[in-house]
């Protein structure tokens, strides 16, 4: 195993730079994730964040069985994956800007229990539904990767991949729903939930005028 490693070290480091940013990068899961974490609390953000690693999860074992560049290179496939993740987009930014209720004193400092499973479930859907996620993993497996490349070692860059998103979203989970900063959140949950909506029709709309590769 250390042979392997020092063999293919560049493209551990290569998979692992771009996994990082990726994860970093703002999107519909960073504004899905903050959202949820200001208003569910921080064990519903956790839970969206394993949802989303979930689906990363698929999104690595069909690159890794070679099906990323079919999806690619089929037109009505990626238009469909792209146009079902604009249609979850708009619905959950039309949930935030319509749904968004007055708090008063009592409600202001509390925040709104979902279920474990209702977070997971939306940052499932979230990220499957995101043809930038089948890009990005695209990218890697047939830019940075050799065909060359082991299968061990194909599986090892999933999981570094997983590992880059749990971390980064289970953090922006953590951080936001800890007791000194979730008050001050908490004051602007109106404005957040307008906020988030927006971005997400904008995400949205950009997705749908998205041309396919």
């Amino acid at each position: 195993m250390e042979l392997l490693i020092n063999t293919y070290m560049a493209e551990i480091i290569a998979v692992s730079t771009i996994a990082i940013l990726m994860a970093m990068l703002p999107g519909a899961d960073f504004v899905l994730v903050t959202r949820t974490s200001i208003n569910n609390g921080r064990l519903a953000g956790l839970y969206m964040s394993l949802g989303m690693c979930l689906s990363v999860c698929i999104h690595a074992s069909y690159s890794i069985a070679g099906l990323a560049v079919v999806i690619a290179n089929s037109v009505w496939l990626f238009s469909a994956i792209k146009y079902l993740g604009a249609a979850y987009l708009i619905y959950i930014a039309w949930q935030l800007l319509t749904t968004a209720k007055p708090l008063n004193n009592q409600q202001k400092h509390q925040t709104a229990d979902i279920s474990p499973f209702i977070a997971l479930r939306r940052g499932f859907t979230c990220n499957i539904l995101n043809p930038k996620t089948s890009i990005f993993f695209l990218s890697i497996f047939t830019q940075v990767v050799s065909v060359d490349t082991p299968l061990i070692m194909q599986i090892s860059y999933g999981l570094i991949i997983i590992l880059a998103h749990f971390i980064w979203y289970s953090g922006v989970a953590l951080l936001l729903s800890h007791p000194s900063i979730l008050p001050r959140f908490n004051r602007q949950k109106q404005k957040i939930d307008k906020v988030a909506g927006f971005v997400l029709m904008l995400l949205a709309v950009k997705l749908t005028l998205m041309s396919a590769i």
